[in-house]
């Protein structure tokens, strides 16, 4: 089978025609007739780790009598509401479209393909700004997500496990530590550890207006925060500034890397 996930790879890093025909062991038309293809409907490197080079093949030429047009298109609308819940993931709704068009006898997308349909559904509402970082200036900090849980290894009971993360904004350099709750002497507990960890403190600190940080947030002009937390940030010479309330990417960076500190 052609390598159209290699084609799109080496035509993506600058390699010409010929270089992609050796690598690939195959003819020059096939090389042109793949970037046309891929150009028209707007495919960039790097694709979708699901994305075969059977499931791209299917995309990029489909069948005749199977054209992707006959095939029921998910609601995206649906989707994007959706994917906001917790818990709810692609392959769920994945799952859930594939029924729906088994009951109503139609035929459905590959998973494949209805990733990449959500993926250019989201690049059109994506509108994102490169905000400037210095290293070591900020760290942005907060409870993680849905608790975890332990097990007492001689009471076999199920406990729940807060996560606190803290993130440098510029390499991305995380901490991460376990408490049994989110009270204010765990969150001033879990700032210094983090401190010890990094071996510095930041200028600035970016919590995600959890209530041990702060007590009412009306905006930037019109903050209230934890008097023990501004306490700890006089102790160590830094400025918190909240990111707004349902602005998260006021601060905050896609892609974080997690790493479970051995300080626990």
């Amino acid at each position: 089978m052609t390598k159209y996930r290699e084609i799109l790879r080496l035509t993506s890093l600058g390699f010409t025609q010929r270089n992609i025909m050796q690598s690939c062991n195959v003819a020059q038309k096939t090389v042109v007739k793949v970037q046309h293809r891929a150009k028209e409907l707007n495919l960039a490197w790097p694709l979708d780790e699901l994305m075969t080079d059977k499931a791209l093949k299917d995309l990029m030429f489909p069948k005749a009598g199977k054209d992707i047009r006959t095939k029921r298109m998910p609601n995206l609308t649906y989707i994007r509401k959706e994917l906001f819940r917790n818990g709810v993931s692609k392959k769920l709704l994945w799952t859930e479209y594939m029924e729906d068009c088994r009951l109503n006898g139609q035929e459905p997308l590959m998973y494949s393909q209805f990733c990449y349909y959500i993926q250019q559904d989201e690049q059109k509402r994506r509108a994102t700004m490169h905000i400037n970082r210095k290293p070591g200036e900020q760290v942005e900090v907060d409870w993680a997500g849905d608790p975890a849980h332990i097990i007492d290894p001689d009471t076999s009971e199920i406990i729940k496990a807060y996560i606190f993360v803290g993130v440098m904004t510029y390499s991305q350099y995380t901490y991460a530590e376990a408490f049994i709750n989110e009270k204010q002497q765990a969150w001033i507990s879990a700032h210094i550890h983090m401190y010890q960890y990094f071996n510095g403190v930041a200028k600035i600190l970016v919590p995600d207006n959890a209530k041990t940080a702060v007590v009412h947030n009306g905006g930037w002009y019109n903050q209230q925060l934890n008097a023990v937390y501004h306490e700890m940030a006089e102790h160590y010479s830094t400025a918190i500034i909240p990111a707004r309330v349902c602005h998260p990417k006021d601060y905050s960076q896609n892609g974080i890397i997690f790493k479970i500190s051995k300080t626990a």
